[in-house]
């Protein structure tokens, strides 16, 4: 892609990436290759500071949201960042954004809704309230109180454990979802989070079995609840295999899954990016709601190669530039090269996915840090990757397992 050297707007406001995940290199990129000033706050996690788009890094060492704002308003005042936009690139970011917003918005363009909209998606007690109430399909689910509720639960196994949202930094609250496969695998999983966590944040329901053709997301930019730009894709393999984030994603034409994501968006009035995730359920062939990521997600750059580029988007509207609705086209496809080498190793063994199939799968294939135009980010992923390699052999010769 081209990179252009002055905005394409003529507006020298740039963006504040919170910089905590692989996502948000994807934010860098695409603000940059569009000319736009980007500055980040960088947990180091990931090597987004390498990037080439990158103008200036601010490390993310607070202690908490309170310090995290009162930074953000320092770097916002001492610069003169006055109308930038702000990204996080996460659950958590997000949150801290949401729930700051008044003094935050009298620094930056916010790319957050406030915390009367974004609750709804962060929470998922409230988003399964709402779809019920809108008439939109999800899994069976509890909120059990105590253990004696999980005792008294009537379900059909396997159940999943899961967080009701991703607020805390506990191994619970960090997690996807536990696999329970009777009750009492379910009570000594309960047993467990409630020595991890809060148990009113314990949410448990039932599993709908994964496989080919079952992972699917609608994604889009909305305005005032009414969507401008979209996306249909598939999941086609996640890391890790059961309850992991996309490694390998394909757009495509999934229109069952439209209606409800637009009923729900329109519900709360939505304005940002967001992803919705859902499940087919082939017992009885419903598309079920997941989760709702108000914010970029983990394969949002793969968007912008089918045609909408929704950072970038998502920066012209808070600037007050007009946006031309777009649909993406299907047919591009796009993974996390080293991710998805795992969980396609793992798959092999389980006899889910062939040798022949998962090369046939890498041909014209988009990648999420491999690219010509911003080369440092992907030595450094290749080289972490070199580092795992060595380790896991290690462990091998000292009798340990690999992968």
């Amino acid at each position: 892609m081209k990179n252009l050297k002055e905005n394409r707007s003529g507006n020298s406001r740039g963006a504040v990436v919170i910089s905590s995940s692989y996502t948000a290199l994807a934010i860098v990129r695409s603000l940059g290759r569009n000319g736009i000033p980007v500055w980040i706050l960088d947990d180091k996690s990931t090597p987004t500071g390498l990037s080439r788009y990158v103008k200036k890094s601010f490390p993310l060492n607070v202690e908490n949201e309170t310090e995290q704002v009162e930074l953000l308003i320092e770097i916002a005042k001492k610069y003169n960042l006055h109308g930038w936009a702000l990204f996080p690139d996460g659950d958590k970011g997000a949150s801290v954004i949401a729930r700051h917003y008044g003094a935050l918005a009298e620094y930056y363009q916010l790319t957050t809704p406030p915390w009367d909209v974004l609750k709804w998606a962060v929470d998922k007690q409230l988003t399964y309230q709402l779809s019920a109430e809108i008439g939109v399909d999800f899994p069976k689910v509890f909120y059990p109180k105590n253990r004696a509720d999980v005792l008294e639960l009537d379900g059909k196994f396997p159940m999943i454990l899961k967080p009701t949202h991703h607020q805390g930094n506990d191994a619970f609250s960090n997690s996807r979802a536990w696999q329970a496969n009777d009750r009492t695998e379910l009570l000594s999983l309960y047993d467990e989070m409630c020595g991890l966590t809060d148990p009113s944040v314990i949410l448990i329901q039932e599993m709908i079995f994964s496989g080919a053709g079952t992972q699917f997301s609608y994604g889009a930019l909305c305005k005032d609840g009414k969507v401008i730009a979209d996306v249909f894709a598939e999941r086609i393999r996640l890391t890790p295999l059961v309850f992991g984030s996309s490694s390998y994603v394909e757009s495509i034409e999934r229109p069952e899954i439209e209606t409800p994501s637009k009923k729900f968006l329109e519900k709360i009035n939505y304005t940002g990016i967001v992803e919705i995730e859902f499940m087919l359920d082939k017992r009885d062939g419903l598309y079920k709601m997941l989760d709702v990521n108000a914010r970029a997600w983990g394969w949002i750059a793969m968007c912008t190669y089918a045609g909408v580029d929704f950072p970038y988007l998502m920066w012209k509207l808070v600037q007050g530039e007009s946006v031309t609705a777009v649909r993406a086209r299907p047919g591009v496809r796009w993974m996390r090269s080293v991710d998805d080498l795992k969980t396609s190793i793992q798959a092999m063994r389980n006899g889910s996915l062939s040798f022949g199939n998962y090369l046939a799968s890498l041909r014209g294939v988009k990648h999420q840090m491999y690219v010509w135009d911003d080369v440092r980010p992907a030595l450094s992923d290749f080289f972490q990757f070199i580092n795992r390699i060595f380790r896991k052999l290690g462990k091998m010769l000292l009798g340990g397992s690999a992968f």
